[in-house]
């Protein structure tokens, strides 16, 4: 087995499957650790904060006796208590899991989210801002640096730049095929980003995470002062919440695909070339 190392979109044909390789740049593996600290801080002191108030609105104002479209609680009737989820005017029982649940010690609590997702685990809602706030630096000064170190060193051009022929509908089709039947590249086309996974980066990348950096702005008070157009976008602070926290949503499930996708290719191979850069490529089928 060889020891080759690989910088260009297009490997070269001696590659074979069993090959060691050099894949992923030291900028990108540091980004994407990084990354994945600052957003697991940045969701679980999320969590803490909406605690604070477990209600969704749209529009400008929102508060305790206005109708949220999303709401965390809990009730009672009669002599039973339960927690829910309601969006809209439907409610979904989720006692045990939010609205109503038991901390480690036994002890009853009426809050939207538990302490095992929050940070801190026990309510403080200036502790989780600040917790959110300074990972918010990190997120959005780490974001810049890795998209500009990207467009000079072309892992955007070579990487994420979907072609032509990548974006024919018959092209994705056959790509969403392969994926539902676990049929993955093998050989020196595993070095390749498909274009789903180039359609994903780039969402996350163009997208939601400026989306998330944009909204978090548009809900702060001190934003009005100076960049007054965040809110205005959305149409409303408690607009820009709603967004803010779909966003959220939408980022864990990013997440849990690409956890899945690691786990279906191969964790051992997947995590060590995203720690070391060494990669081996996976061998041809038959």
């Amino acid at each position: 087995m060889s020891d080759i190392p690989v910088h260009d979109p297009d490997p070269h044909p001696a590659l074979r499957g069993g090959d060691v390789v050099r894949r992923h740049r030291l900028s990108t593996r540091l980004w994407h650790w990084t990354n994945a600290v600052t957003l697991l801080v940045m969701v679980m002191s999320g969590l803490m904060i909406f605690n604070a108030h477990p209600m969704l609105y749209w529009g400008e104002y929102g508060a305790n006796y206005d109708r949220p479209w999303l709401k965390i609680g809990s009730a009672r009737v009669g002599a039973s208590e339960f927690g829910y989820v309601q969006i809209g005017t439907r409610r979904f029982d989720t006692t045990g899991t939010l609205g109503l649940w038991q901390n480690a010690d036994g002890q009853t609590q009426r809050r939207a989210f538990p302490g095992w997702a929050t940070i801190p685990s026990r309510y403080s809602l200036a502790a989780a801002r600040i917790w959110h706030l300074a990972f918010a630096w990190v997120l959005a000064g780490g974001l810049a640096l890795y998209l500009l170190w990207s467009l000079v060193n072309g892992h955007l051009r070579r990487d994420i730049h979907i072609t032509r022929t990548e974006w024919s509908p018959r092209h994705l089709w056959q790509e969403v095929r392969d994926h539902a039947r676990l049929r993955f590249p093998a050989g020196a086309a595993a070095l390749r980003y498909n274009a789903l996974q180039k359609i994903a980066y780039a969402l996350v990348l163009f997208g939601l995470l400026p989306l998330m950096i944009l909204t978090g702005l548009a809900m702060s008070p001190g934003t009005d002062a100076w960049f007054p157009l965040a809110g205005e976008l959305f149409g409303g602070r408690q607009s820009a919440r709603s967004v803010h926290f779909l966003g959220m949503a939408a980022l864990i499930g990013f997440f849990v695909v690409h956890i899945a996708m690691v786990v279906l290719a191969g964790p051992f191979n997947e995590v060590r070339s995203m720690i070391t850069g060494r990669y081996r490529l996976p061998k041809e089928r038959g």
